[in-house]
Order: C-alpha cells, then structure tokens, then sequence
C-alpha cells in the first residue's frame, strides 16, 4: 500500500484477486492487484498473499528495487548475511548504493529482521528522492 500510493495510487488494469485473503473491500485491494501485475511482488504462494504478515528488511529493499525497476547494481557485497543468490542479493547491493538503507551493521544487512513501519517510510522516501 506504500508503494502503491507513492505511485499516486494507480488504477489496477487487472481485476481478479488471485489471493484468497485480500478481500475485495479491503483498503489494500487495488494496491495489491498493481503490485503483482506490475513484478512488485507475487504474494507468498499462488493463493496467499498473507497481508497482515510482518514485511523483513531483504522482502521491503526488494519491492522498491522491482518498483524501480531492477536497475544494475554495482557496489561489492559487504554483508556476510547477503548471499551470492539470494532472491534479495541485488536489491540490497542497490538499495545500499543508492542510500536507501545501509546494513544493520557494517559487515551484516540483517536480511531476515523485521522492517518496521518507520524504516518502511524512511526507505520509501530515500528511495523516491535519490
């Protein structure tokens, strides 16, 4: 839903829910039908999407790296945590070179550890004013 409305809330060209638990009168439905139809994101199986689930530090950095578009990533892996690989290896090398974020230290990203709401904003804003 951040995401979504940093995009000034776009209309969603798809209109069937794949995910059984977004309701169709939830606040989030539009943003999650953009997100998938746009590679943000493709839910947690083919079912679910798990909107109450708490979002990790690698899941936030890779949906603003897809958001923008995969751009290439240059930077030398710092981070003993971030592996060659990883679905997230790429976003974190990208986020970190662009100062969106920067490790939890300076040798680990903390890929697994929870982002909260605040990071969540601070990463968004980092990322759209870079």
């Amino acid at each position: 839903t951040f995401l979504w409305r940093a995009a000034g809330s776009p209309e969603p060209t798809a209109s069937e829910m794949a995910f059984t638990d977004v309701k169709a009168d939830s606040y989030y439905y539009k943003a999650v039908l953009w997100a998938v139809e746009n590679g943000i994101t493709s839910g947690m199986s083919d079912t679910l999407f798990a909107p109450n689930a708490t979002c990790s530090r690698s899941q936030i950095v890779t949906f603003l790296y897809r958001m923008e578009k995969s751009p290439e990533a240059t930077a030398e892996n710092p981070f003993t945590d971030v592996k060659a690989g990883a679905f997230y290896e790429s976003a974190v090398l990208w986020a970190v070179e662009n100062g969106v974020t920067t490790g939890a230290t300076a040798t680990t990203f903390d890929p697994a550890g929870d982002c909260t709401r605040g990071q969540i904003v601070t990463f968004l804003y980092r990322c759209l004013n870079k």
